[in-house]
């Protein structure tokens, strides 16, 4: 799997910058896996897959509420990344001091200070919100379509094998 920042398979190169999509419109769909769906058609039919690309248009950011902030979620939150964190550096300290029971003593008091720091700042950060947000949430960009740009070179093949696959009976999810 390659990014969008990657140059492989591109003689040219990504631009550095942001700019523009250039290209002329082959195919556009209402969902992200639709519209990669027909990329991979695309490339299992042999096309120049590199002249193609993927934008988004009408862009939305899209919080969704996952769940209301308490201080006991807050607290217990904070404990829990925060053992985490002292476990793992309690390990890796004990790796390197001789003795059983010294690493053991290691990993406790590394354990113990993860969690308190961490509740710490957890109650700090929650503290300062003044119940501002007291909800946590997830955010995603999305579009309101996806279109798929070719470069006029080989625009009309690619609308020509996109063309088949809105022939084909619709597959299920991805």
């Amino acid at each position: 799997m390659t990014s969008s920042f990657s140059s492989q398979d591109r003689p040219t190169g990504p631009p550095r910058l942001p700019t523009k999509p250039t290209g002329w419109p082959i195919g556009s769909y209402e969902e992200y896996g639709q519209a990669q769906r027909a990329v991979d058609f695309l490339a299992e039919s042999e096309f120049p897959v590199q002249d193609v690309t993927i934008v988004g248009v009408d862009l939305m950011l899209v919080e969704r509420v996952t769940g209301r902030l308490s201080w006991r979620r807050v607290l217990g939150a904070g404990a829990a990344s925060g053992a985490w964190f002292g476990l793992f550096v309690g390990v890796m300290l004990s790796l390197f001091t001789g003795g059983q029971s010294a690493g053991l003593l290691q990993i406790a008091v590394c354990l113990v200070l993860g969690v308190l720091f961490f509740v710490v700042f957890a109650a700090v950060g929650y503290a300062s919100t003044r119940g501002r947000r007291d909800f946590q949430s997830s955010s995603q960009l999305v579009a309101g379509r996806y279109d798929v740009l070719c470069q006029p070179r080989n625009a009309e093949q690619g609308r020509d094998l996109l063309a088949k696959l809105a022939m084909r009976p619709a597959a299920g999810p991805l």
